[in-house]
């Protein structure tokens, strides 16, 4: 990572693994719900047929609609325990690093967020998206503390791990990005993704190359750096 990096890259690094691993605990927890003990500390999900209490969980802050701002859970005044803030308060120094002030300040409007959207879970959403990409924590859980208010958490358990990629997955999860995700800079978006998942990477010409088992996928680019199509195909294992 370089001084120049934006809070936006963050959101472009972080856009396809993290809906990957979201689609993933959508198919873990079914329908479920949950409850948390920030002074014990304890997160549980109650699904249909089994609880599953988290291996690990970091608050990162709140939403509010009244002020139409997030807290970072380090800055909250409830002086919630030291192990369940320490992610949040490693994003902050992390922004005071990079020069990201919204990472860095304790407050921030909706507004000053790309979009400005108006919804606190919209608003819980973008800054997780962004801590994702600077703790390696890749599952989250946003939920209503009340009022409107929007707690987002990351959550950590064995069941929430990705399986090993599989050709119709990887691809599922790149065209579902780029239907339904607001990314910046798509080349940086599916290089990060592939990356980060395991897969081969060549982005260093004008088309980007996405290798795996079994499977290939030429990404072709437009004037705008945006994906302009997509040719995927099965191929045979090596030494198949």
């Amino acid at each position: 990572m370089h001084n120049s990096l934006t809070f936006t890259d963050l959101l472009d690094d972080a856009a396809l693994l993290s809906l990957e691993h979201q689609v993933h605990l959508e198919e873990v927890l079914g329908g479920h719900s949950w409850q948390v003990d920030l002074q014990q500390p304890r997160f549980d999900f109650a699904c249909v047929t089994r609880t599953i209490t988290c291996t690990a969980f970091h608050l990162l802050g709140s939403a509010a609609p009244g002020p139409g701002t997030w807290l970072w859970a380090w800055a909250n005044p409830s002086g919630f325990p030291e192990a369940v803030v320490a992610a949040s308060a490693r994003l902050r120094d992390f922004g005071l690093q990079y020069g990201i002030q919204e990472l860095a300040s304790a407050e921030v409007p909706f507004s000053a967020l790309p979009g400005a959207p108006t919804e606190a879970h919209l608003a819980a959403g973008l800054l997780t998206e962004a801590a994702k990409a600077v703790t390696g924590r890749w599952t989250s859980y946003n939920g209503d503390a009340g009022g409107g208010t929007r707690a987002a958490f990351l959550v950590e358990h064995p069941d929430f791990r990705l399986p090993p990629p599989e050709p119709a997955r990887v691809m599922r999860v790149i065209q579902q990005a780029l239907a339904g995700l607001r990314l910046t800079d798509h080349r940086r978006a599916l290089h990060s993704y592939a990356v980060k998942r395991g897969l081969g990477a060549d982005f260093s010409g004008e088309q980007g190359r996405i290798t795996g088992p079994g499977f290939e996928a030429v990404v072709e680019f437009d004037g705008y750096g945006r994906v302009a199509g997509i040719k995927a195909g099965l191929s045979a294992p090596h030494g198949g």
